[in-house]
């Protein structure tokens, strides 16, 4: 059967919050067939468009219209633990009806159960292996899953119904690199209706068109991310060029107005001496004077036109020129000596049973990867003193903070600075609201609760109070830190990460933010602790 043209229609959507903050006002979108990526700041709405679609939100105004079966893959997704894998996969029922008729029960309930999906256990199983979950049997439960192998169960129980409409809402968060490279293949080999919110670079290479949502509204591309970067470039060059030229023509309208001001008083003066000295009389003279001031607004009148309409101009210019604002941060507190040392793993053993021996000096900057459940968090959370070893002994000599993947250090309830406050009880108010506006709050921004932030706002917030704590941190510990980002945060994020002067230990999957962090070692958490080539 043919493919709609258009087979997901928003029409004059709204959305806010019951708190009544809006998200979307008068928004459409129509997404056709191929592969789509939905892309836009922290904020914008990416994933309650999603969910507005998926029917996990009902929209406060407008239409939402899906041609066929939907597929969500939601963020943040977690599996009751005492789950079957055939369960989370929807095939429970259907797989016991089926044996039930290979073992001679005929009930017509079983057929039923079974409908046409006779090779549903080969299927499961081939999808499975496809997504390199190979190793789960269908009986088993899922509270061995790590968090990345359950994002690829729940995508896999998605892929075995074969929806005409797939969501998937930052599907590479917590996948490791084999995760990762399975999942591109999935997507590269797509050929339904694809809508993907990512900020991962490698996946939003394989997508037929990029969907920028900005300001509430859509901006669409084509092609892949390479493409809509190439093109973007492009714009924004000749935005900035007309930028400066609109910022020039206001400066010389300003001045031709001035001028004509200062040529019109000139001549209003001298023509009223000449009526003085030729002794012009009253009602001559007062003629002379309304038409000289007739001729002054008609002018002065040209150019204060003119100027506005400069600035019209420049206010246009000023609009086409994006501001994804940066980090600005100066941190000379965090700085550590070469020699000293900061971290020291003697012996450890997890409770995986992985080991670790680590000897970590100065400002180095490690990467630490692995797969899925090697431990690299449970590695994290013990330099942090939040778990004990197993065995062996940690040693940390130097100030510590540990972001973890979950953004959960914060207190809902009170503002941005007064959660960093609680990180630097001594400084004043007015210190660190100085200090959060080069995170990029600034004003009523820094006033906000940190429940009501976005995804972006809250890592920068919860970044601002590690960074800005004392005593200063020395040694960072960062757990995926780029999940959940947009592209202009992770670029953020990099910056902060430049003006840290400390020793930095980074678990992340994001090969292409990695590499841009100036490391020092690769270390691979697979068993045992060891170094590697860098990637």
């Amino acid at each position: 059967m043919a493919q709609p043209t258009t087979a997901v229609l928003c029409t004059d959507l709204a959305f806010e919050w019951p708190d009544g903050k809006p998200v979307l006002d008068g928004f459409n979108l129509a997404v056709g067939p191929g592969r789509t990526g939905l892309i836009g700041l922290n904020g914008a709405g990416k994933s309650t468009l999603l969910r507005l679609i998926a029917g996990d939100l009902a929209p406060t105004r407008g239409a939402i219209r899906v041609a066929g079966e939907l597929g969500y893959l939601p963020q943040g997704l977690t599996l009751d633990t005492g789950l079957r894998v055939d369960e989370a996969l929807g095939i429970r029922a259907a797989r016991e009806a089926l044996h039930a008729i290979e073992s001679g029960d005929t009930d017509q309930r079983h057929f039923d159960a079974v409908g046409d999906d006779w090779d549903v256990e080969e299927r499961a199983r081939a999808t499975l292996d496809r997504l390199g979950l190979r190793r789960l049997g269908l009986d088993r439960t899922t509270g061995e899953l790590s968090g990345g192998e359950a994002v690829l169960l729940r995508l896999a129980a998605l892929l075995l119904r074969r929806p005409d409409v797939l969501l998937l809402d930052e599907p590479t968060n917590n996948l490791d690199r084999a995760a990762r490279e399975r999942l591109y293949e999935t997507v590269a080999g797509w050929h339904g209706v694809l809508l993907i919110v990512s900020h991962d670079r490698e996946l939003l290479a394989h997508v037929d068109q990029i969907a920028d949502l900005r300001d509430g509204d859509v901006t669409w591309y084509g092609g892949n991310f390479d493409a809509y970067e190439h093109t973007l470039a492009a714009q924004q060059e000749t935005a900035e060029r007309l930028l400066r030229n609109a910022e020039a023509d206001v400066q010389r309208q300003k001045r031709d107005l001035v001028e004509a001001r200062s040529r019109l008083e000139r001549s209003a003066s001298y023509g009223k001496k000449r009526s003085v000295t030729r002794n012009d009389p009253h009602i001559f003279a007062g003629m002379l004077k309304r038409k000289g001031q007739e001729t002054a607004g008609r002018l002065q009148g040209m150019h204060t036109e003119r100027l506005e309409e400069a600035k019209q101009r420049l206010a246009a210019a000023e609009e086409a020129v994006r501001d994804d604002a940066e980090i600005r941060i100066d941190l000379p507190r965090t700085a550590v000596p070469a020699g000293r040392t900061v971290l020291t793993l003697q012996k450890v053993r997890l409770p995986n049973g992985a080991t670790a021996d680590l000897d970590l000096r100065g400002p180095e900057r490690i990467a630490l990867v692995g797969g899925n459940g090697a431990g690299k968090t449970t590695l994290l959370r013990t330099i942090a003193g939040e778990l004990s070893p197993l065995e062996g002994e940690v040693t940390t000599p130097v100030p510590l903070r540990h972001l973890p993947q979950r953004l959960d250090l914060l207190d809902d309830g009170l503002s941005v600075v007064q959660n960093v406050k609680q990180f630097a009880p001594a400084a004043g108010d007015n210190a660190i609201r100085a200090r959060l506006a080069r995170f990029l709050f600034r004003g009523a921004r820094a006033e906000q609760e940190a429940g009501t932030l976005s995804g972006g706002e809250r890592f920068r917030a919860t970044l601002a109070a590690l960074l800005l704590a004392d005593p200063p941190p020395q040694l960072l510990l960062l757990d995926e830190p780029t999940n959940n980002l947009d592209l202009a945060s992770v670029r953020q994020l990099t910056q902060a990460l430049a003006a840290y002067q400390g020793a930095l230990v980074v678990a992340s999957h994001d090969l292409p933010f990695l590499r841009g962090l100036g490391l020092t070692r690769w270390l691979e958490l697979d068993g045992e602790l060891r170094g590697v080539d860098p990637m």
